[in-house]
């Protein structure tokens, strides 16, 4: 018999309390910067984020959505085999933040490692514990995106500073009979590496390198819509259904220019597109499993539905998942 792997359950971390983009601008305002709320929504839909206290750790927003996903699951901590985070933001730089995790969480013993596909990470975390439980080396996993972006940003442009916030979701996977996880396709092209990085290391105990992130949104906005809508068409086509049948999408919450036009692209109609981006912003590699997390509890996303999960970013790097909940 065929052994797949399906979401048991969701649950998602923002940190301390929301804040404006009036409330961002006057923090901008003290150092010269110069935006307004105006200016962010008309752009980008953003009207607040989530920002982790100084010195927090990304591990700590991590622990905070797994134990809500294991709660929402009914799974006990000891009974996961496998944790996969994705983050671009790990605490330290070994050992994973995925072990800082599974230590908290005192689940010791099973596979623990991290993902670094920036926005695509959850997608790409996904499909890889899916395809361990697949393959039956893992039984029960907790698949992980958090991010504490805020630590990486330029505060003296407003080109990216008012883009990005911290927050953390997770799903726990457990084993099927049938196909929880349709389908995954992952994608990448580091010839487009130099439109969104953070091209900073540590060497020699300094920082070397540039150690914020940049990016060139027009060519990020270009790219992400042509990848995401073939990358959807590839993997709904993989798990043999149309896209008339899906029931959700829910694409990397980065713009909502870019999930609009992702939409329009692949021909959802916009009641059928989960997004959250206005809450929390670009929380990376937590954007879809907050916004598939928020889905799910506020009744939208029920037993039954399928979800199409679309992540895009840096690397350049794309993905989709195609999920049975």
């Amino acid at each position: 018999m065929s052994r797949y792997a399906k979401i048991l359950g969701t649950g998602s971390y923002l940190p301390g309390d929301p804040v404006s983009n009036d409330e961002l601008a006057s923090r901008l305002a003290k150092s010269g910067i110069e935006t307004s709320d105006e200016w962010i929504v008309s752009r980008t839909g953003i009207r607040q984020r989530h920002f982790a206290e100084p010195g927090a750790k990304t591990s700590e927003l991590g622990v905070e959505a797994a134990r809500r996903a294991l709660e929402s699951a009914g799974v006990a901590a000891a009974e996961i085999d496998l944790v996969v985070v994705a983050t671009s933001t790990p605490d330290w730089i070994f050992p994973s933040t995925a072990c800082l995790i599974q230590k908290a969480l005192e689940a010791p013993g099973g596979a623990a490692f991290d993902v670094q596909a920036v926005c695509s990470g959850f997608v790409y975390a996904l499909a890889s514990a899916d395809a361990l439980i697949r393959a039956g080396t893992a039984t029960r996993a907790l698949v992980i995106g958090a991010e504490i972006f805020s630590g990486i940003l330029d505060w003296n442009d407003r080109t990216t500073c008012v883009l990005f916030g911290d927050g953390a979701g997770a799903v726990v996977l457990g084993p099927s009979d049938e196909p929880g996880i349709m389908a995954s396709r992952l994608h990448a092209d580091g010839r487009h590496e130099s439109i969104l990085r953070t091209a900073g290391r540590v060497a020699g105990g300094e920082v070397t390198g540039h150690p914020y992130l940049t990016m060139d949104g027009p060519a990020v906005f270009k790219l992400a819509v042509g990848v995401l809508d073939a990358v959807g068409r590839e993997t709904v086509e993989a798990a043999g259904i149309t896209l008339d049948q899906v029931d959700w999408l829910i694409p990397h919450q980065a713009n909502a220019r870019i999930l609009q036009a992702t939409a329009r692209k692949l021909g959802i109609p916009g009641e059928r597109v989960v997004t959250t981006l206005d809450r929390h912003a670009n929380t990376s590699a937590a954007s879809v499993p907050l916004a598939l997390d928020a889905a799910v509890r506020d009744g939208r996303i029920v037993s039954g539905h399928k979800v199409l999960l679309e992540g895009v970013g840096g690397g350049f790097t794309w993905g989709a998942s195609l999920v049975r909940m």
